[in-house]
């Protein structure tokens, strides 16, 4: 009877361990509760190996088994890959959206239309000009409004190409920055890098590094936003990598691959600022929309006004007025003091020029309108993911709060039984001998 009576001791030692480290793992989980990217934990259970009595029943001589109690088998990280996976997916097409939500905003602030100082509205009043022209053709002061109204509408192209000049070079400025030596990419795959192998030392040294993973995963997120991320897990506890349309990965175990050459294809910001500021994309085709509204303007315009060139330039970076008031033509050469050069010309209202115009409002505006609807859906989308992970692997304070009392209660049961057992041994060994004498 000893030995099992000692080996109860054990026992209730090992239920008060094991819940003694419960209880730790709850308030781990309770003090990260609102810390991003934290996974919560549990305590994985065991029955240890049963004690083996070779004869138990004095009739039978029949053996048997007495349990030994418990031990704690490991931490298990709580973690849904395939939420993980749709999650990032889901970043990405944001990061995508919001890069161009930002970008088309302000090529669309550019063109400030409809305004009384926009565009339409200046080359209305430039056609408007001439119709005064054509009225009144030998008008000094209404040839004078030609000439200021036309180098008008030339500044402002002038302008317009800067500015959407200046969207492209910033986005192009912006991807630098990100996939640059000293960038995000670079910083996340380097620290992803670094937690790989911090990770497979762990795991060869028999430990369980779930703040580590957590960290890890957390970075890949970030990751996610900046371009399309695929994650293969391998046996030795790292993770490889593979980034956007990159051709090698971007981590595989402890090394980085990066710089590499990305495309459009890529997805998330930086495909996005590759599909707005690369050649071809959308900012490069509306500055070579803008420059068919000026070689239109100028050659409708100067295959009327036949003297001299009314406009120079053919794009709308470089056209501009090339007259003077007193050079401006209302009538063929040979009928002096006519108006039907003014009157053909002031007759381009709403002609090509003004049409291609029109076209690229309506196409930059259609275009802020798509990635905002993307922007939305993609963040509606988001949340929604966000919140199934988050019911997971997220903390819930009430059930951390029941834990605790479970094991809390199991802590003090198993020092009841330690206590109960001490006692007993205490009167065997130090009270039995008395009765004898």
């Amino acid at each position: 009877m000893s030995i099992p009576t000692l080996q109860g001791l054990q026992t209730a030692l090992s239920g008060l361990l094991a819940d003694q480290q419960a209880i730790d793992v709850t308030g781990q989980n309770i003090t990260n509760a609102s810390t991003p990217g934290y996974s919560r934990q549990v305590v994985q259970l065991q029955t240890n190996e049963p004690m083996r009595i070779a004869a138990i029943a004095p009739g039978t001589g029949a053996g048997g088994q007495l349990g030994t109690g418990v031990m704690v088998t490991g931490y298990t990280r709580i973690r849904a890959s395939y939420l993980d996976a749709e999650y990032r997916n889901q970043n990405t097409s944001l990061g995508g959206a919001s890069t161009e939500v930002e970008a088309l905003k302000q090529a669309q602030s550019a063109f400030d239309e409809p305004s009384s100082a926009g565009f339409s509205s200046q080359l209305s009043e430039f056609w408007s000009a001439w119709s005064s022209l054509a009225n009144l053709p030998a008008s000094e002061p209404a040839k004078v409004a030609v000439v200021s109204k036309g180098a008008q509408i030339a500044s402002t192209l002038n302008t317009l190409s800067s500015q959407l000049q200046t969207v492209e070079a910033a986005a192009a400025q912006q991807y630098a920055a990100i996939a640059g030596p000293s960038g995000e990419v670079q910083s996340y795959a380097s620290q992803i890098a670094q937690l790989n192998q911090q990770i497979k030392q762990s795991l060869l040294a028999r430990q369980q590094p779930n703040d580590l993973e957590d960290r890890r995963d957390l970075l890949l997120d970030k990751l996610s936003a900046l371009g399309d991320v695929s994650v293969t897990a391998e046996a030795d506890g790292t993770d490889t990598v593979s980034f956007g349309d990159a051709a090698k990965p971007l981590v595989q175990g402890p090394s980085v691959n990066w710089p590499q050459t990305l495309t459009a294809a890529a997805g998330g910001q930086l495909g996005a600022l590759l599909g707005l500021s690369g050649p071809g994309g959308a900012l490069a085709e509306y500055r070579g929309a803008l420059d068919e509204v000026a070689a239109k303007l100028a050659s409708t315009v100067n295959a009327l006004h036949t003297a001299t060139p009314f406009f120079s330039g053919s794009t709308a970076a470089t056209i501009a007025v090339a007259v003077t008031a007193s050079e401006v033509q209302t009538a063929a050469p040979s009928n002096p003091g006519g108006n039907e050069v003014a009157i053909a010309i002031a007759g381009l209202r709403g002609g090509e020029a003004d049409q291609r115009y029109g076209a690229l409002v309506a196409q930059v505006g259609s275009a802020v309108q798509n990635a905002e609807s993307d922007e939305a859906n993609s963040q509606a989308v988001l949340s929604a993911v966000g919140d199934q992970r988050q019911s997971v692997s997220g903390v819930s304070l009430d059930e951390e709060m029941t834990n605790l009392v479970t094991f809390q209660r199991g802590y003090q049961a198993s020092a009841r039984a330690l206590t109960t057992m001490d006692e007993m041994l205490d009167t065997l060994i130090n009270h039995t001998g008395a009765v004898g004498l």
